[in-house]
């Protein structure tokens, strides 16, 4: 069975990309470079989905918006 998820991807400050999955809560991973980024977040989406087991649902994705502060 295939599922789809959406990932959030950042670059930090060392210039590492770090990926999140929000439909996971606790799974992401970092890498150095976008196609390693890549093949490290499906393999932690898949290790998130074993540990929660079968009958898992995950969250639903709403979306991204921007938020402006006076700083």
């Amino acid at each position: 069975m295939s599922r789809e998820f959406n990932v959030v991807i950042e670059k930090d400050a060392d210039g590492w990309f770090v990926a999140s999955v929000p439909a996971l809560p606790g799974c992401h991973t970092q890498a150095k470079s976008l196609d390693a980024l890549m093949e490290r977040v499906a393999e932690a989406i898949e290790l998130c989905l074993e540990v929660e087991g079968e009958d898992f649902e995950p969250l639903a994705f709403v979306g991204v918006q921007r938020v402006s502060v006076a700083a």
